[in-house]
């Protein structure tokens, strides 16, 4: 695992100009809805660490690298940096409560959590909560500001193909299955060339009695009305 030197002053990131007042990003984040992870690893005291996680993306496919955005200051954060072993967690769109108890910094929380340590695991696998498990190895690490990018290199992969991803955006979750059951928009009309048109009958010399006037009305075709534009259904926004 190597370290980015400290670049230096004159371009030191999270270092705005006297003055200055930093814009809130979090509006922004939040507005950019992902799934939801746990990421967990093993002290060198032989103890359990773990914290949720939403700040996560691929880096490379060869070698197969993710990078992880995780509060410098967490414990998780520095015991992964400290034995360079990390496993993630996906979790499945029934694992709200693991979310929220991992998010929260319960010191019981490995207790309240199903979790196993298989054989070569970077960390603790929360089986009954994830339904994809990544374990890696740490290449490196870049700390900006309160948070520190950690570089993964995965070297194992589970997933569970019959369980749906917890996603997460704008401060709250959503479950897969219900942000992709949107309806599409309804069928449009069928063309007018697909109607057929009946003959139209001539109309008799004399004035027709009230009798016949009904019957021709009920014999005349119906023009079809023309139908309004369908409004596409709204999407789901977690």
């Amino acid at each position: 695992m190597s370290h980015t030197p400290q670049p230096s002053p004159s371009v030191r990131p999270g270092s705005p100009s006297a003055g200055a007042v930093e814009t809130d990003i979090r509006p922004l984040m939040a507005a950019f809805p992902s799934g939801v992870s746990v990421i967990t690893t093993i002290g060198a005291d032989s103890e359990p660490r773990g914290m949720t996680c939403s700040s996560l993306a691929s880096v490379a496919l060869s070698p197969p690298t993710i990078v992880l955005c995780l509060r410098t200051e967490s414990p998780t954060a520095r015991t992964v940096l400290e034995t360079g072993h990390v496993a993630v967690n996906l979790l499945h769109e029934n694992a709200r409560l693991v979310a929220d108890l991992f998010a929260s910094g319960a010191a019981d929380r490995f207790q309240r959590t199903e979790w196993r340590l298989p054989l070569g695991a970077g960390g603790p696998h929360l089986t009954e909560a994830a339904h994809a498990i990544a374990d890696g190895e740490v290449t490196h690490a870049v700390e900006f500001g309160t948070h520190t990018a950690v570089f993964v290199r995965v070297t194992r992969v589970s997933q569970h193909d019959d369980v749906d991803p917890l996603l997460y955006g704008k401060r709250r979750y959503a479950r897969w299955t219900d942000a992709t059951g949107v309806p599409g928009p309804p069928a449009a009309a069928p063309p007018l060339s697909a109607m057929s048109a009946a003959p139209v009958q001539a109309a008799p010399a004399s004035a027709p009695s009230p009798a016949s006037v009904a019957g021709a009305a009920a014999d005349r075709p119906v023009a079809p009305a023309v139908a309004g534009t369908a409004k596409e259904a709204a999407r789901v926004s977690p």
